[in-house]
C-alpha cells in the first residue's frame, strides 16, 4: 500500500497482540480436534496433492495433539520462512492480505463445538490449521500467496477488483484441484477439511475445468453448499507463474466493467 512501510500491518491497532494459550485448551477441544482429525485423515492418503501429505508429516501433526503455532512456526521458518499469525476470526481483507504480503498466515485458535462438526459459519482452528499449515510448506505455494496479496493491497480500495481477486483464491487455495500422475488430487483447503466434499469433488458430478485466470474471475461462487465446478492446475509452479497474467486479467476486466457502467 503506497506510502507504508513494507510491516505496516504488524503496527495496525486492530490487530491486537494475540497468541495461542495452548493451556486453556479443554477436554472437549482436544475431543474435538481428534474427531475431525481421524474422520478426515483417512480419506487423504487417495485424494490430497503429495504437497499436502509431506507438509502434514513435517509439520508433525497428529489426531491426540492440537496444533501448536509455536512448534509449526519453528517448522516453517526453516522450510518457507512463512509463520503462523494469531487473529480472532475473520479479519478486514486489507489486515488479510496484508499479513499474507509478509508471509504470516492468519488463523483463529478456537475450536468448533461437538454440535458443530459438520457446520460452521466462519472457518475455526482446525480448518485454519489442518487445512491450510501443511501447504505452507511448500516454495511455489506460498510465493503465490504472497504475491496474490501484493496484488490485492494495490486494489484494497476497489471492492470489484478485491472481489475478482477473492474468486481467485477462493478456486486455488480454498478449492483448487492439482493434476498429479494423470489423477486429480486436492490442495484447496476448503475441500481438505470437508470429508463430504472431498469425495464429491474428486466423483464425476463436479465439472473439472482446466485452470484459467480469465474464467475464474467471471465464475461466481458460493458458500453454502460444494462447488458444481472445480479448477484444476498441472502443477504449483504453473500457479505461481500465473501471477502476471492474473494482474493482467484483473486490469482488462476492471476496464470492461467500468465500460459497462457507463453504458
Amino acid at each position: 500500500m503506497a506510502g507504508k512501510p513494507a510491516d505496516w500491518v504488524f503496527k495496525d491497532p486492530r490487530l491486537k497482540e494475540m497468541h495461542q494459550d495452548y493451556d486453556a485448551y479443554t477436554e472437549e477441544d482436544f475431543a474435538v480436534w481428534k474427531t475431525l482429525y481421524e474422520r478426515q485423515i483417512v480419506n487423504l492418503p487417495k485424494a490430497a496433492s503429495q504437497a499436502y501429505l509431506d507438509g502434514i508429516k513435517e509439520i508433525n501433526f497428529s489426531a491426540d495433539r492440537i496444533a501448536n503455532f509455536a512448534e509449526v512456526n519453528r517448522v516453517l521458518s526453516k522450510s518457507t520462512g512463512w509463520g503462523v499469525q494469531v487473529v480472532p476470526g475473520l479479519i478486514d481483507d486489507d489486515l488479510f492480505f496484508g499479513l499474507l504480503k509478509n508471509k504470516r498466515f492468519p488463523s483463529s485458535t478456537w475450536l468448533r463445538k461437538m454440535e458443530q462438526l459438520d457446520y460452521l459459519e466462519e472457518p475455526d482452528m482446525f480448518h485454519d490449521a489442518f487445512a491450510h499449515m501443511p501447504l505452507l510448506t511448500n516454495q511455489p505455494y506460498v510465493d503465490f500467496l504472497q504475491d496474490l496479496s501484493g496484488i490485492a493491497l494495490k486494489y484494497i480500495d476497489d471492492k470489484w477488483a478485491i472481489h475478482l481477486l477473492s474468486r481467485i483464491y477462493w478456486f486455488t487455495i480454498e478449492f483448487g484441484l492439482i493434476r498429479e500422475n494423470g489423477e486429480l488430487r486436492i490442495y484447496g483447503a476448503g475441500i481438505l477439511s470437508s470429508a463430504g466434499e472431498t469425495k464429491f469433488s474428486l466423483s464425476d458430478d463436479p465439472d473439472h475445468i482446466d485452470y484459467d485466470v480469465r474464467r475464474i474471475m467471471q465464475t461466481p461462487y458460493w458458500k453454502d453448499k460444494f462447488q458444481d465446478k472445480y479448477f484444476v492446475i498441472d502443477s504449483y509452479e504453473q500457479l505461481y507463474n500465473s501471477i502476471p497474467e492474473i494482474e493482467k486479467v484483473l486490469g482488462e476486466e476492471l476496464i470492461a466493467s467500468e465500460g459497462l457502467e457507463k453504458e
